[in-house]
């Protein structure tokens, strides 16, 4: 069994956006960074004040939510496309041109959509079950806490159907889950080792940013012109962040995948 070389991936992810920059760097921003400008135009701020008891921000955030929701769904396909499309550039060995790949994954987001939404259905039955489990033998704050410590696992068990649907161009959400567990079967280790490092590292410098951004705009700008500046730059540091996580299941794709570990990513001639 070939087992993930996360040092190997990641120089590989980096070659992966070396090599395709001016590329990668269009398609981000058509479907990355445009999406995140326009929500950050279109949608409103949830209506928080200083005076208000917990119930009432609870409250707030979900009829913002309630509101907002529709609206943030149609932005996140755009943003889901050009994920497809970049593990499309990446990993076809066709090389196909930016269209060709933005044809590719509009043609398989309906697929991806059911998949993602399979997927997320599965890991909330699971997350409630693990959740009142542990709630019937121990506070529920510890309870909560490791409850998401336990879903790490399937977490990293689906990162790769996207990958998976992409190489394989299976418009059959099923056949694309069990083919990225598959994938990822016996690599929790490696995958976890791999894609943690990475996912903090980005939370970590998208904190850091912010803070930043937000002590120097304190000095330069207030009110809404502050927010939209703020959520400009929160857009382009996202639209990078997203831009090297699929270089990163890409290239974690090409050790694991496709075919038995292989290790060799190829275009199939004809869709499944």
């Amino acid at each position: 069994m070939v087992t993930l070389d996360s040092s190997a991936a990641w120089q590989s992810a980096r070659r992966m956006v070396s090599a395709n920059r001016d590329m990668l760097a269009a398609i981000a921003g058509v479907f990355f960074l445009l999406p995140g400008l326009v929500a950050a135009v279109v949608l409103p701020s949830p209506q928080l004040s200083n005076g208000m008891d917990q119930q009432q921000i609870a409250d707030a955030i979900t009829r913002f939510y309630a509101s907002a929701g529709p609206l943030m769904l149609a932005l996140s396909l755009p943003m889901l496309v050009g994920y497809l499309t970049l593990l499309a550039v990446l990993l076809d060995r066709d090389r196909p041109s930016v269209g060709a790949a933005i044809g590719q994954a509009v043609r398989l987001l309906p697929s991806y959509l059911v998949a993602q939404l399979l997927t997320a259905l599965v890991l909330s039955v699971l997350w409630v079950t693990v959740l009142g489990g542990l709630a019937a033998i121990m506070p529920q704050t510890f309870a909560v806490l490791l409850s998401l410590i336990v879903m790490i696992y399937p977490l990293t068990r689906v990162v790769l159907i996207g990958p998976e649907m992409v190489v394989q161009r299976l418009y059959n959400p099923i056949r694309a889950i069990v083919g990225g567990l598959s994938r990822t079967r016996g690599q929790f280790l490696g995958v976890l080792l791999y894609f943690g490092p990475a996912l903090t590292l980005f939370v970590v410098v998208y904190g850091l940013v912010m803070i930043f951004v937000g002590v120097v705009l304190v000095n330069l700008s207030q009110g809404e012109a502050q927010r939209m500046i703020s959520e400009a730059i929160a857009a382009v540091v996202f639209a990078v962040g997203y831009t090297y996580f699929a270089a990163i299941a890409a290239s974690a794709y090409q050790q694991l995948g496709p075919v038995n570990g292989t290790g060799d990513a190829f275009s199939p001639s004809s869709p499944s």
